[in-house]
């Protein structure tokens, strides 16, 4: 499919995939907005970007071949989580929009949890991820995960020796119970470099309308950055089980990262085509003595655009 010559000359299915373009280049172009602060700054490890028409292409493939994806897992009854877990500005959040854009929201949902409460923290540390868990026919996708535990909690002190080491000691089995309890588990660790993270952040301090993304945690991971990069390297190591591996998805690119994490996904779950029955759309009803009403002017949203 190419990006300047949809293949049909409908002038109503040129609109609409013209509105599905549009939709993703107002995110790209806003990305691609550097703030006056950062002008002069370099960016580091600068690869060659790739040619949006490729992107585009490949992006709108993926995303169709996800509404397949949940297609087959309404009906086949299946449940998937996948965890998205990796260093702050490393790209979580652009792939799970871009995951979840064409997608059912009732099949598919979002779970980002905030810092547990006092009644959580005395709970069964698993115990409040557990509600999120899919029925049949549902994806999940976890924007960060219990491995909160192993990162952040551990790194800050939230959690002392004895709670890191009893959460590597029970979350094989947590996840080995789950894939017993017939959801697939794919787990996914974003990696980006230390001057990569720097420049987002420098990004997200400039911009007003990035400056919410910055929380003073996220401060403190550049002051820990080491700190972290043990955590994690213990715990990828404690934690990379047969029944539920890790993946390391290489985020310094954004856009690369975004089409490799979706065609990785969709290779990890043997979903295929399901049958359709043809839909016709019925015709109205008429009612003769039906008079739409005038409904008063101030009801309406002012049209200015």
């Amino acid at each position: 499919m190419s990006l300047d010559k949809p293949n049909t000359n409908d002038s109503w299915s040129k609109t609409e995939f013209q509105d599905y373009l549009d939709e993703e280049l107002e995110q790209e172009m806003y990305d691609s907005h550097i703030p006056d602060e950062l002008r002069n700054l370099d960016r580091p490890h600068k690869t060659d970007p790739i040619d949006r028409h490729v992107y585009f292409n490949e992006l709108f493939r993926l995303q169709a071949e996800l509404v397949k994806l949940q297609e087959w897992v309404i009906e086949t009854k299946s449940k998937v989580v996948i965890i998205f877990e990796g260093r702050d500005a490393a790209g979580k959040g652009g792939v799970i929009k871009r995951i979840t854009q064409r997608l059912n929201p009732r099949v598919c949902r979002v779970v980002a949890l905030p810092a547990p409460n006092d009644r959580e923290t005395s709970q069964w540390y698993f115990q409040r991820f557990v509600p999120h868990l899919p029925a049949g026919g549902e994806i999940v996708l976890f924007d960060r995960s219990w491995y909160n535990r192993a990162g952040v909690e551990r790194v800050m002190g939230f959690a002392d020796d004895n709670q890191v080491d009893q959460f590597f000691h029970d979350v094989p089995e947590f996840e080995r119970m789950l894939g017993r309890s017939g959801i697939k588990l794919i787990k996914y660790w974003f990696s980006i470099t230390d001057e990569e993270q720097q420049y987002r952040f420098l990004t997200r301090i400039h911009d007003p309308m990035k400056q919410w993304k910055l929380s003073p945690m996220d401060l403190q991971s550049r002051i820990r950055w080491e700190d972290y990069t043990i955590a994690k390297e213990e715990m990828l190591q404690r934690t990379n089980i047969p029944e539920a591996p890790w993946f390391i998805v290489e985020g310094n690119d954004k856009k690369r990262a975004r089409l490799n994490c979706m065609d990785h996904l969709l290779a990890q779950i043997p979903y295929g085509d399901v049958p359709h029955d043809t839909i016709t759309l019925p015709e109205r009803v008429s009612n003769p003595d039906y008079e739409r009403a005038v409904l008063p002017t101030d009801l309406y949203v002012p049209q200015k655009y």
